[in-house]
């Protein structure tokens, strides 16, 4: 099983690489990573992945490492590198303080937001409502980043910014989104409805009151969906 997920990899690294390779071996190896092209628990050969992209092994290694320290990928000697594969627990961990982050920045953003911002917000919340309708996993996983995205970024502040993304892109290898029922989805776009409401009238608390239950929601959600994600069971 691991193999063909290596060999899928492999595939998409020949079929994507751009001319400035070497410059190229992080960005797409975290694109993939982040967008669940290599699942948690794939292997990642450094020869291989040289081979792959048609360069030393050098800068894989040194994208590899980087990928290490984000949290991303795991190393164990004797065992190689491996996309990052946690626990249900861990899992739900991360999202505890994913949204522990989010609730800061957008008890910042109500009082700083612009109407361009809200705007982008609401036309997201439009799209993650047709995702839902069409039965589209993939566009809701995507749009709901951005959804929230645009509600966070006017916090203006870099820091907890840079950390909430960081923490974020900890989860998405799993693609969780992807896998929740319908009737989840739509219950959190109830929550997208009620934080876009909460902000039109700035109104923080509300914010904040939502928000929360929103992260309750999506705790919830890892444990409805665990055992359709490749988690590690140990």
């Amino acid at each position: 099983m691991n193999r063909r997920m290596t060999d899928r990899l492999l595939a998409q690294l020949a079929e994507t690489r751009s001319p400035n390779t070497r410059a190229n071996v992080l960005e797409e190896l975290r694109r993939l990573i982040l967008s669940g092209g290599a699942p948690p628990g794939t292997q990642l050969p450094p020869g291989e992945i040289a081979d792959a992209f048609d360069v030393s092994p050098i800068p894989v290694r040194e994208a590899l490492k980087t990928l290490v320290g984000e949290g991303l990928v795991v190393h164990r000697p004797g065992a190689g590198y491996r996309v990052s594969q946690l626990s249900t627990e861990e899992l739900r961990e991360i999202y505890f303080v994913r949204g522990t982050l989010e609730q800061a920045a957008l008890a910042r953003s109500v009082g700083l937001i612009d109407e361009s911002s809200l705007e982008t917000a609401r036309a997201h919340h439009i799209e993650l409502l047709a995702a839902v309708k069409y039965n589209d996993g993939k566009a809701f996983h995507d749009i709901s980043r951005e959804f929230h995205r645009a509600l966070t970024e006017p916090c203006a502040m870099p820091r907890l910014l840079n950390m909430f993304e960081a923490t974020w892109n900890l989860t998405e290898p799993f693609q969780v989104m992807r896998s929740v029922t319908a009737e989840t989805q739509q219950a959190l776009n109830t929550d997208n409805a009620d934080l876009l409401a909460a902000f039109g009238d700035r109104d923080t608390a509300s914010v904040l009151d939502v928000a929360h239950r929103h992260h309750q929601r999506l705790e919830s959600a890892v444990i409805e969906t665990a055992a359709l994600l490749d988690v590690r069971h140990d």
